[in-house]
């Protein structure tokens, strides 16, 4: 016999003596702990009782700024609440209520702009379990990753940045010598035009004194030529017309002519 139904038993028979007098009475029985100590009262089964979105510390670690809201979903799963009038606003919210351990209430929200995750509020979900060591594992190891990635991001980006501005250094030096040779070839062509006029000026002025000179010099012979001219005309008689040779002149005829003759 079980304790249950000693239980029982000693209560019907209890029931039974109190309603028949003449009925025997019950012999007293010892404490139920020292017939049957081991011994306890079964108690009813209660189920877990999980309400809302069911998250842990492990993916909500791995949320970072700028995520899209596919990436979001994909990583915890959708948001319990999508406030209509805030749709820039997700709400992960859970109540459960587990057997024989502590509930849980959390709240996780996360807010986004342009569909980029801008703000993780994580103050609400203090009643989430701790990381296993497992878990603890995995997260160190990808935050490690993590740093290393951004360290050898970072010295990609100053190699790129040291390359950008060797190029730029070297592109500055190629227009600044090709402007120097610019510079350079335009005060050349400039003295070559300046040569170029002061030689024209120079044959122009010597063809114009070559030109005076010959001028003065037909002037010259022409002055010659007529003062030869002249001191030859001056030095020999003057010539009849036609050419005839000069006519010796006359010899004075005597005055005392007869008074008859006229010529």
């Amino acid at each position: 016999m079980n304790k249950l139904t000693l239980i029982a038993f000693s209560f019907s028979f209890s029931f039974l003596s109190a309603c028949s007098p003449s009925m025997p009475s019950m012999p007293q029985l010892p404490d139920m702990p020292d017939i049957i100590p081991d011994m306890s009262l079964p108690t009813l089964y209660k189920d877990d009782i999980n309400q809302g979105s069911v998250l842990d510390r492990f993916k909500i670690n791995q949320l970072k700024l700028g995520m899209s809201q596919a990436q979001v979903q994909d990583l915890i799963g959708s948001p319990s609440i999508i406030d209509p009038f805030h749709n820039k606003q997700w709400n992960y919210i859970n109540h459960s209520t587990l057997h024989e351990k502590d509930d849980i209430h959390y709240r996780l929200t996360l807010t986004f702009s342009n569909k980029k995750l801008t703000e993780i509020d994580t103050s609400g979900i203090s009643s989430l379990s701790a990381l296993t060591k497992k878990e603890k594992e995995l997260e160190d190891q990808r935050i490690a990753e993590e740093k290393a990635a951004v360290v050898a991001a970072k010295k990609i980006a100053a190699e790129k940045l040291a390359a950008e501005k060797l190029a730029a250094e070297k592109l500055a030096a190629e227009k600044a010598r090709a402007a120097e040779q610019a510079r350079l070839a335009n005060e050349q062509r400039i003295a070559n035009e300046k040569l170029a006029t002061e030689k024209a000026q120079a044959e122009a002025l010597k063809k114009k004194n070559e030109l005076a000179q010959i001028k003065q010099r037909k002037a010259n012979q022409q002055k010659a030529i007529k003062a030869a001219e002249e001191k030859i005309i001056i030095q020999q008689p003057k010539s009849t017309t036609n050419n005839k040779p000069p006519v010796p002149p006359k010899e004075e005829e005597s005055t005392d002519k007869p008074w008859y003759q006229f010529w």
